[in-house]
């Protein structure tokens, strides 16, 4: 005969998963989707200075180099009627401003009017040469329509604004979010104030942090 003691132990210790196996499940579905929802609010953001671009030389680069410091991002070209005054303007910005806070990004594009239609090597050279340009410089792309690249699609997505010509710009603040666009009418001069503000504040934080 089976002790009585016996049995009932057996059939306490044989009931133990039933009554938890339930809430243990629960338990780490509940887990899971905390993993989950903590691991997408790590997930970062994307913005202008997560993308890579080719520079002018050839040579993949992340644009996450500039992060902390402002961008004025503008699709140049060689051959345009504004080639000259915004070129000069540029260059003066990049002196009176950059590098440590601010740079001009500038894109070569032959989208409009066909106006850019020389060689990375040749545009540099022009730039260089001709205007002193120490501003980085990126290989020749498209800037609109299905083909332009991921990083001008983030600046067309942010504010709305697609170039429709040469020199439009885009200025980017040291988080990499786009702050305002102009399009190619809009002068240097026009656009330094918001340049200066973005720096000034830069330079504040650095302060008050020392």
């Amino acid at each position: 005969m089976l002790d009585p003691e016996g049995s009932v132990e057996h059939k306490a210790s044989s009931s133990f998963p039933k009554v938890f196996l339930i809430p243990l499940a629960m338990l780490l579905a509940i887990a899971a989707l905390l993993l989950l929802a903590f691991s997408a609010t790590q997930q970062k953001e994307p913005d202008f200075y997560t993308f890579k671009v080719v520079n002018i030389r050839g040579k993949l680069v992340s644009l996450e180099k500039y992060r902390g410091s402002v961008s004025l991002v503008v699709n140049v070209a060689s051959e345009c009627g504004y080639t000259d005054s915004h070129y000069k303007a540029l260059q003066q910005l990049q002196r009176d401003l950059g590098p440590y806070h601010f740079n001009v990004l500038a894109f070569p594009c032959n989208q409009f009017g066909q106006q850019e239609p020389d060689t990375n090597k040749e545009i540099e050279s022009f730039a260089r040469k001709t205007y002193g340009a120490s501003f980085p410089m990126f290989s020749k792309i498209a800037v609109s329509g299905a083909g332009a690249i991921p990083a001008f699609k983030y600046l067309i997505d942010s504010t709305g604004e697609e170039p429709t010509w040469n020199f439009w710009k885009y200025l980017v603040d040291p988080d990499g979010k786009v702050v305002k666009a102009w399009d190619s009418t809009v002068s240097i001069e026009e656009i330094r104030p918001y340049v200066t503000e973005l720096v000034r504040k830069i330079i504040l934080k650095k302060k008050d942090e020392l």
